[in-house]
């Protein structure tokens, strides 16, 4: 492979369509798209600090770099990339690309990042930002930190693991999801999602678990959440009290105690639903 070291690149295009290349302790300047097209590029110890900079492009791994807030909308339509101690102060980035893995990285503004991608496997990654992961699938993540909301709106295929997630409207519109051993504090969590499943997590949401489609929770504690799972179908074990209840279509919850339950009877038929209050 072809090696450039200590370079300075700019002006639109400055390595078109370039294959089989490491580039180490580099500045990309001025000009948009320097690598589209490009193939099998290792990027070492570098700065990009204009538009476009991995678009089109395949087999890109890019470690200990600097995405510059000037570089937003990064990598685009990019398949096989891994970023790994990089730095991304840019938002949008990562737009209907696929085959990403992004480890010990932070995001200083994640807003509209990862949106319509596919297969993406992060770990250990700081963001902030709202929209994370929109419409997204086939997603791994684990220990995220996450300030931000919305996050994978319209998501599917989804395992999380060992995270801390501050989201207002979290999992939205989803299909498919597993969190594990993780902390998600906001509002409105998984409205309108079906086959959704937490286990050993601490959620925080007003009006949490509404219109959902088989809910399965076990081992969960719920702060600070009122008028649960309205219009949902549940399989539910709560070790905690819940603050309220209300209408849930069908299914069983298992608590330590609710201190308001709403079924009405016009709304939702209580006898397809069992709750068991524990001691």
């Amino acid at each position: 492979m072809k090696i450039l070291e200590n370079g300075t690149f700019t002006g639109e295009r400055a390595l078109f369509k370039s294959r089989d290349l490491v580039i180490n302790n580099s500045t990309f300047k001025d000009g948009e798209s320097p690598l589209k097209e490009s193939k099998n590029v290792v990027i070492n110890n570098s700065s990009f600090e204009w538009k476009y900079p991995l678009w089109y492009g395949e087999n890109f791994e890019v470690n200990n770099s600097t995405f510059k807030v000037m570089s937003r909308s990064g990598i685009w339509y990019t398949k096989n990339i891994k970023l790994k101690n990089c730095l991304v102060e840019a938002p949008k980035e990562f737009r209907r690309a696929s085959f990403i893995t992004i480890e010990d990285t932070e995001f200083l503004d994640a807003k509209e990042t990862l949106w319509s991608c596919d297969h993406i496997n992060m770990k250990n990654v700081k963001a902030k930002g709202d929209y994370l992961l929109k419409d997204s699938s086939d997603v791994v993540i684990e220990n995220l930190i996450l300030d931000g909301n919305y996050i994978l709106d319209g998501g599917k295929n989804i395992v999380v693991k060992n995270s801390i997630l501050n989201s207002k409207d979290s999992f939205w519109n989803c299909e498919n999801v597993e969190v594990y051993d993780s902390v998600i504090r906001g509002e409105y969590f998984g409205w309108n999602s079906k086959n959704v499943k937490l286990v050993n997590c601490t959620i925080e949401s007003e009006q949490g678990f509404c219109y959902m489609e088989n809910l399965v929770m076990e081992n969960c504690k719920l702060e600070n959440t009122n008028l649960a799972f309205e219009y949902s179908t549940i399989n539910c074990e709560i070790n905690s009290r819940i603050d309220s209840v209300k209408n849930i279509i069908s299914g069983r919850l298992v608590c330590e105690g609710i201190d308001e339950l709403i079924m009405d009877k016009n709304e939702i038929d209580p006898s397809k639903t069992e709750i068991i209050i524990k001691g």
